[in-house]
């Protein structure tokens, strides 16, 4: 049998994972695995061995928190310029300055946490953590330990696709995992909120862009006005929300690292038809894994020959991601054009 399963949709294959997770097929669904991102850079995964439960129970909690005042959620904005932890309103990032595109701030807000494998889950929620240096809300109740089951699961399934990423690129099967010891992932719950209004020309969710490190697991809703990915024939592809199943896709870094062989594939997130039917708020749960930072990406040995040489120079992880971090950032000019326009988005 295929490990490619029956979900698959237009352009977007779907794979699931239970072969590999139980050892009687590992290398057929590494290798499926790896002709997805090598020919769209996406793929949605079942099989995954999370429990519905506790995505469904971190989906909720972070929904809750975005359901609070503008006032509490801005009590965990963080001072840096680049946001990478706590609350991010809505104006102060346009995602697609990463690609130098001139647009509008993106129509979205988020709440971010950083490595939160560090933290102690005995620990009460709320302020700054002393051992990751997230900062958290006070409300809602139970938002800490949903998030913290959420990562920890999360992140067991990243060391499940870097080892099936390796394989599929006739590597060791433990090849990557010295790449990631000391890290965990960014966990961002990103909140795209009712458009009672219509955008500006040029506006959208979240802008076209790539991601930044290795592999984006995402968990997405099937709300109007998602997920669209940028294919080889140049046509934007829906990818809708599969049941029980996240979206993966790959990020710069690791395309840098497989000499592009894997794609770092454009994609946005589009917004909802002014004649859609009911709700059309959306909340995605982003989970980006990257290297330590202190790693040096160059092209793996697989990935090149005489005929097909490296294409990238080194470049150290964590100052990849900070400087495409700090593009996005609009800052106070992006505050100041959303309160010039007088309305809320």
């Amino acid at each position: 049998m295929s490990p490619v399963s029956s979900f698959e949709q237009a352009g977007i294959p779907c794979l699931d994972l239970t072969p590999f997770r139980e050892g009687t097929d590992p290398l057929g669904v590494a290798k499926a695995f790896g002709a997805a991102l090598e020919e769209v850079g996406f793929v949605v995964i079942t099989g995954h061995g999370i429990p519905e439960a506790i995505i469904q129970t971190a989906y909720e909690r972070a929904r809750a928190f975005f359901d609070l005042p503008l006032e509490q959620k801005m009590e965990v904005v963080t001072p840096d310029r680049v946001k990478n932890q706590g609350y991010l309103p809505i104006g102060i990032e346009s995602v697609a300055a990463t690609r130098g595109a001139e647009v509008p701030y993106d129509l979205c807000e988020a709440l971010v946490f950083n490595d939160l494998f560090r933290e102690d889950p005995q620990r009460p929620q709320a302020g700054v953590d002393p051992d990751s240096g997230n900062l958290w809300p006070t409300h809602p109740a139970g938002l800490r330990a949903a998030l913290l089951a959420y990562d920890a699961a999360l992140l067991q399934l990243t060391q499940t696709l870097m080892r099936m990423g390796a394989l599929a690129l006739d590597l060791p099967e433990t090849y990557f995992l010295p790449f990631m010891e000391g890290k965990g992932g960014v966990l961002r719950a990103v909140h795209y909120p009712e458009q009672e209004v219509e955008p500006i020309p040029g506006q959208l969710r979240y802008g076209a862009h790539s991601d930044y490190g290795g592999f984006t697991i995402l968990r997405q809703d099937g709300a109007p006005g998602g997920l669209q990915v940028y294919s080889k024939a140049g046509e934007w592809i829906d990818v809708q929300a599969v049941p029980n199943a996240f979206v993966i896709n790959v990020g710069d870094l690791l395309s840098r690292s497989t000499n592009d062989r894997w794609r770092s594939t454009l994609h946005r997130v589009v917004n909802p038809p002014r004649s859609a039917f009911g709700s059309s708020r959306r909340l995605s749960l982003v989970y980006f894994t990257a290297p330590r930072d202190d790693a040096w990406i160059e092209c793996l040995p697989t990935c090149q020959n005489a005929a097909n040489p490296p294409r990238y120079a080194p470049v150290q992880a964590g100052e990849y991601i900070r400087s495409k971090l700090e593009v996005s950032m609009i800052g106070e000019a992006g505050q100041s054009s959303r309160r010039s326009q007088t309305r809320d988005p």
